[in-house]
């Protein structure tokens, strides 16, 4: 049995019994990838007492990050649209033109599988740095079967460079493509649910995934990815109220969707509705600064109704290029009013359950040694610096990394 001890460390177990978990000269015995022991030093129990000593100096240890909404494998960028939206351009004007993610679409069906994650393994590297273990990649840019499924295989390809946990969200229900456009249910019916249905074939896709908006799917159409998801036995999630009000986190509620992602325009009905059906609220704020929105999630509205928070990068191409979870982080808190507590929550434990994972998030017996060992000495520094890495080490299954 392989058994390692860090000791001397200001562990932030994100247990629920006090602020951030947080234990003082704080101990981690790990035994073959898993935590075994958490807890004082003082306490430490007698089996791990002759172990050789991991001294951590008084550093700051978290579960590591989750990075639980990413767009991460695409080709191209959108620079220029940057410039336009500066220029006054809104974000559905760009994409009723033709930009957005349909310039996307073009540069992605253009790249190969190669191209596909030689671009994205930088990206997942700046990830990496600031302390993920695990993160969730979206397809959504193919938007035909042979895209769609390039860009699956090459998300689950980034899992097998890196020592990091990859999850695949199928996105087919993105947006519609330019050779359906007017025609979004043909689109529906006979490219995104095939496509679908193929994806889970291969072995390919972890979760199904939808974008519920004016400039995307109705409630209706969603539905239909949804029931062939159910079929499938799949899990869903859903972007909705990003820029306007459609009724998604109802529809969403409704299949028990693990999380409801944006939801700026959600209603403090949708977050009792997202509390009855277990749903994890995803606050993007990435996107929310990039396009200069006004209207903030209803974070008030979420902890009335005990709706849980996730924090995630939302890293894509256009809307919210952003590959820092720690700024995700500090934004979560300047721009909605998050506590730093929850922010880290959000990237830890909630981010973990917004994935359906039981084993990640928090320090605790049993669960993944999967660890972050930050330069500081108390959690909020974390949402507190930003344009700064405070990390010190990455453990993954146990072993530095």
């Amino acid at each position: 049995m392989t058994t390692t001890l860090l000791t001397n460390a200001a562990v932030a177990a994100m247990t629920p019994e006090s602020p951030y978990g947080l234990i003082a000269d704080g101990a981690i015995a790990i035994e073959n990838g898993r935590i075994a022991w958490t807890g004082a030093r003082a306490s430490l129990p007698e089996r791990w007492m002759n172990e050789a000593e991991h001294d951590l100096g008084g550093r700051l240890v978290t579960p590591s990050l989750v990075d639980c909404h990413t767009h991460l494998v695409f080709g191209g960028n959108r620079a220029r649209e940057f410039e336009m939206r500066l220029e006054g351009a809104g974000y559905e004007e760009i994409a009723q033109s033709g930009g957005g993610i349909l310039s996307t679409v073009q540069a992605t069906r253009a790249a190969s599988e190669e191209d596909l994650v030689e671009a994205a393994l930088p990206r997942l590297d700046a990830l990496i740095c600031e302390g993920v273990s695990t993160i969730e990649i979206k397809s959504g840019y193919g938007l035909d079967q042979s895209s769609e499924l390039k860009m699956l295989r090459a998300a689950r390809q980034l899992g097998k460079l890196r020592p990091v946990r990859v999850f695949t969200s199928y996105l087919g229900a993105h947006a519609v493509p330019p050779e359906y456009s007017g025609d979004a249910d043909g689109y529906i019916d006979e490219v995104c649910i095939p496509a679908l249905r193929e994806a889970e074939k291969q072995g390919l896709v972890d979760y199904v995934d939808g974008f519920c908006e004016r400039i995307a799917f109705t409630p209706a159409q969603i539905s239909r990815v949804f029931d062939a998801a159910r079929s499938l036995e799949l899990p869903v999630r859903l972007h909705a109220e990003q820029l306007s009000w459609q009724g998604g986190v109802e529809l969403a509620a409704q299949y028990g969707a693990l999380c409801v992602d944006h939801v700026e325009y959600a209603k403090e009905s949708d977050a009792a509705a997202m509390a009855g059906s277990g749903s994890v609220a995803t606050l993007l704020p990435g996107a929310f600064y990039t396009l200069h929105e006004t209207q903030a999630p209803p974070v008030d509205a979420f902890r009335k109704h005990g709706v849980p928070m996730a924090v995630a990068t939302d890293a894509n191409p256009g809307s919210s290029p952003l590959f820092s979870p720690l700024l995700a982080m500090n934004m979560a808190c300047t721009l909605f009013g998050t506590t730093p507590e929850e922010a880290l929550r959000g990237t830890t434990l909630n981010a973990a359950r917004a994935l359906g994972l039981k084993d990640t998030g928090m320090i605790a017996p049993g669960m993944r040694a999967d660890l972050a060992v930050w330069n500081a000495s108390h959690p909020a520094e974390l949402s507190y610096m930003f344009g700064f890495n405070l990390l010190h080490e990455r453990w993954f299954e146990g072993v530095l990394s």
